[in-house]
């Protein structure tokens, strides 16, 4: 019986991973949420416009106007709104206006099931972490992308910008970038996963933590102390989600405070510390995350991701 169970189980899996996600074209619906941090009109109106810009339509609720206290409204008034945009059919993606916290206080009661008939991305980063693994288990793709509080009127035109725009389209992305002295060099094709480490350590042992079996780990994070940096990194090797991964790819660590435990270590000889007992390559300095520089990436997609000692590169189909 255990065997059948578990036989059925891949077919579902199988099924669900089949599901295409939509190809954005001129006309296509975006709808803005705000399932986490309050946020106000000024941040939100110069990525309504870009998005136009890009010939699409734009579906702005006024409900993410909403706040109680730091949240962009109450549990239920965050869920309720998410769950609306989720079910419509007609909505190709869900841009997230920003992180900060929340995403998880809604994440257990929201319904996928008409999702699953009508996929669309869900895009952003930080706190969205969370529907981005969330999906992942469930076999869907994300994107980890740049949020209309990032998006600022005066710097429309930017390769930020246009690989989140690229990548709702279905376009190939390739990034190049200069290598580290720190890199483990290789060459590997897997899916990506991933996002901010904090979030990620906060979802162990729950339904929405990711397999990262054979997968490219992408991680990024801002505002902590390397030791806790390290903690965090401790329990997802001891949960054992870096034995057995492709690869590792490290984004944008910002303001990491140096504190006694590791004075005079690098953040980089912290990580390879961690992961000394492993082959697979690891690559640091990827321009994404909460640094300014934030190439979209889409997550649960395949990639390949090339090290050498003088240039990096992460390619999707």
């Amino acid at each position: 019986m255990k065997k059948i169970l578990v036989l059925i189980s891949l077919m579902i899996s199988s099924a669900v991973l089949a599901q295409p996600m939509p190809r954005l074209s001129v006309g296509d619906t975006i709808a803005i949420a705000a399932p986490s941090g309050k946020v106000e009109e000024g941040q939100v109106l110069p990525a309504v416009q870009y998005l136009q810009s890009q010939g699409f339509n734009v579906v702005v609720p006024e409900e993410i106007w909403l706040e109680d206290n730091g949240f962009a409204g109450t549990t239920s008034q965050r869920a309720a709104l998410f769950q609306q945009l989720l079910d419509r059919p007609g909505i190709k993606a869900i841009l997230c206006a920003r992180g900060g916290y929340g995403a998880v206080s809604i994440i257990d009661s929201l319904d996928f099931s008409i999702f699953r008939r009508y996929p669309k991305w869900i895009c952003g980063f930080s706190d969205i972490t969370v529907f981005h693994s969330h999906l992942h288990v469930l076999g869907f793709p994300t994107l980890h992308s740049v949020m209309p509080v990032t998006i600022k009127e005066k710097s429309f035109d930017n390769e930020y910008n246009a690989s989140m725009v690229g990548a709702l389209r279905g376009e190939p992305l390739c990034y190049e970038f200069a290598s580290s002295p720190y890199n483990r060099q290789g060459t590997v094709t897997a899916p990506v996963v991933g996002g901010n480490l904090s979030i990620l350590y906060s979802l162990l042992e729950s339904a929405s933590s990711i397999d990262t079996e054979g997968k490219i780990l992408f991680i990024e994070d801002t505002d902590e102390n390397i030791y806790h940096l390290h903690r965090m990194l401790m329990a997802l090797d001891r949960a054992g989600k870096l034995s057995q991964l492709k690869a590792l790819v490290v984004g944008c660590m910002s303001r990491i405070k140096i504190d006694d435990y590791f004075n005079g270590s690098s953040l980089e000889s912290v990580i390879l510390e961690i992961c000394g007992k492993y082959d697979y390559p690891v690559c640091f300095d990827f321009p994404a995350g909460h640094c300014g520089q934030n190439f979209a990436l889409r997550l649960g997609c395949p990639a390949t991701l090339k090290i050498t000692p003088e240039q990096c590169s992460l390619e999707f189909e």
